[in-house]
């Protein structure tokens, strides 16, 4: 792994948003599943996409990608019955495939590197036995499956990840029969179960919400189609809280009626009083003094790192509650976050759902603890924006997960860095 030493400087300009993460995993899977040939595009080879796209593959579909432009062809998938699905370090790859895999009667290993290893899967072993799937797991990875999903009602708390009703929501439209998703808690993150519902529609596969949660029909055919990718929110929150902190930045290729949960950085930006405008293109951010608010991050995990850096250059005091789920994310995100912030000079309660976070003003030099996790090395380098000195950042190549030109992008806008091989 590299260090990156970023120097205190500003960024101002255009940058164009990478197509989500997000989306693309969803459409492959739509792709691989539809039974025919499909082109998805744009789509950046980050790690992450890289694991859905060779597990794919893995299941008997095939996949090029040249110029941004991903195509599939899934005519063979599930003629392999049993297969090794390496899913990387992507948490979504993997809740994602169980179902489909055990919707395709594939007998399937799982395999994970890095933190996703840890990360549980033992709500599978709960809920799939029930309908004709043999587990073999101790509540995380390696896991083993066998056996045919069947149709029929599915209970699942909402409240520990939504890709686990994503994989589902996958799954059952092949089945013979009519299944149910039974919601037992209140879903969280739930706009990320609307892009795959979305996702589908446009592949062809109908889904219905009801007051218990989902209802979907079997016997459903996914359509294969040539597909549009989202800009994503997500990674463009970096970008326009460094607008908001130091600059002047546009963000093209995000759109203000996406359904990403995380394009509510725009309505959170503005409340913490910088200046936010959208247009047919994207969204302009421009810096303001900024006021310390109250976040509920139950719908918004992803943007806690770079909302906890605006906070601490915030005046006021900001609470961040409703954020237990960062604790099994690639690090314990709330850990890291304080530990990130904390480091720069900032001050930084940790409490069991979130982060009180006082404003400082203004941040140190120092060295962060990149804890092998993209979104804390990333909300660092913007930090490090504000910061009276050089700000040394571990695990540089974290970054690959999402966004691997965002360094890149960094020093194109007026961004002072340097690299450094860990010896």
């Amino acid at each position: 792994m590299s260090n990156i030493t970023v120097k205190p400087s500003k960024l101002n300009g255009t940058v164009t948003a990478p197509p989500s993460k997000s989306d693309v995993h969803r459409a492959i899977i739509c792709a691989a599943l539809s039974g025919g040939k499909c082109k998805i595009a744009p789509v950046a080879l980050s790690n992450d996409i890289k694991a859905t796209i060779g597990c794919i593959e893995a299941l008997g579909a095939a996949a090029s990608i040249e110029n941004g432009v991903l195509s599939v062809d899934s005519t063979a998938v599930f003629s392999k019955k049993t297969a090794l699905l390496d899913c990387g370090e992507s948490g979504s790859t993997l809740r994602f495939f169980v179902p489909v895999a055990a919707a395709g009667g594939v007998r399937t290993e799982f395999i994970g590197h890095g933190s996703l290893v840890s990360r549980p899967v033992g709500l599978f072993s709960d809920i799939l036995p029930k309908a004709g799937v043999e587990c073999e797991t101790d509540g995380v990875l390696p896991l083993k499956i066998s056996g045919q999903l069947k149709s029929g009602t599915f209970k699942v708390p909402g409240n520990i990840s939504s890709q686990f009703i994503t994989g589902l929501l996958f799954a059952l439209p092949l089945l013979s029969g009519d299944s149910k998703i039974v919601l037992t808690t209140v879903l969280e993150s739930e706009a990320y179960v609307d892009m795959t519902i979305r996702t589908m529609s446009r592949f062809g596969v109908k889904v219905e919400r009801t007051d218990y949660g989902y209802f979907v029909r079997g016997n459903q055919r996914y359509a294969a189609c040539d597909y549009r990718t989202d800009g994503d929110w997500s990674q463009a929150a970096f970008f326009m809280t460094a607008g908001a902190l130091c600059g002047e930045i546009r963000v093209d290729g995000v759109d203000e009626n996406s359904t990403q949960g995380d394009k509510k950085i725009a309505e959170l930006l503005r409340s913490f009083g910088a200046d936010v405008k959208f247009d047919n293109n994207g969204v302009r951010v421009k810096k303001a003094p900024l006021k310390a608010i109250d976040i509920d991050a139950r719908q918004i995990p992803d943007l806690v790192p770079i909302l906890s850096v605006a906070a601490s250059l915030a005046d006021g005091t900001t609470v961040i509650h409703s954020a237990e789920r960062l604790r099994i994310k690639e690090s314990d995100r709330l850990k890291t976050t304080a530990a990130m912030l904390n480091a720069l000079g900032g001050s930084v309660e940790e409490k069991p759902d979130g982060l009180v976070i006082h404003g400082c003003g203004k941040l140190r030099g120092g060295t962060v603890d990149g804890s092998n996790d993209h979104r804390i090395v990333m909300a660092a380098s913007i930090a490090a924006l504000r910061a009276d000195g050089d700000v040394t950042i571990t695990d540089m190549e974290s970054i690959n997960k999402s966004f691997p030109n965002y360094f890149e992008e960094y020093k194109r806008l007026g961004g002072i860095s340097d690299v450094k091989l860990r010896r």
